[in-house]
């Protein structure tokens, strides 16, 4: 059975259909274009990382990769397993209630506030701790040295 589900798997890849084409657009969208960006990018970082090789090994096997790379992206997002839950995922985001500008505004406020005092306590403690421990080293040399 381990076979069969490569073989469908294998012959999913090389269709050229769309699977549920209306549904699910957004997430599909944006998980194609990330996996678009990261081939894109390591095809870059590819041909300089042979910048001293010949033009076939700098240029052309980055370009080839390249399309290879943004087929496969294209043919990942239509796999239906995949597929099946990008859509669930946009049909989950359509359900959240998103904050008003207001409200975003607000929360915002609070979550920088909390970081700015969360800081002063922790610079408070590691002033505290560190004069104790300058203080305490100043007892031993006294006593010791």
């Amino acid at each position: 059975m381990e076979g069969q589900g490569a073989t469908v798997w294998f012959h999913e890849f090389f269709r050229f259909g769309f699977y549920k084409r209306s549904q699910g657009r957004i997430a599909r969208q944006a998980t194609f274009g990330a996996l678009v960006v990261l081939v894109v990018l390591g095809c870059i970082r590819m041909s300089e990382y042979y910048s001293d090789q010949t033009a076939v090994w700098r240029y052309y096997v980055p370009l080839a990769l390249m399309a290879i790379g943004i087929w496969a992206s294209f043919r990942v997002v239509q796999i239906p397993a995949f597929a099946d839950f990008l859509i669930s995922v946009e049909g989950e985001m359509n359900k959240v209630s998103w904050p008003s500008r207001s409200e975003l505004f607000r929360a915002s406020v609070v979550v920088i506030i909390v970081i700015f005092f969360l800081a002063a306590v922790l610079f408070i403690y590691d002033a505290a701790l560190t004069w104790i421990r300058d203080a305490l080293e100043r007892i031993v040399d006294w006593m010791f040295g």
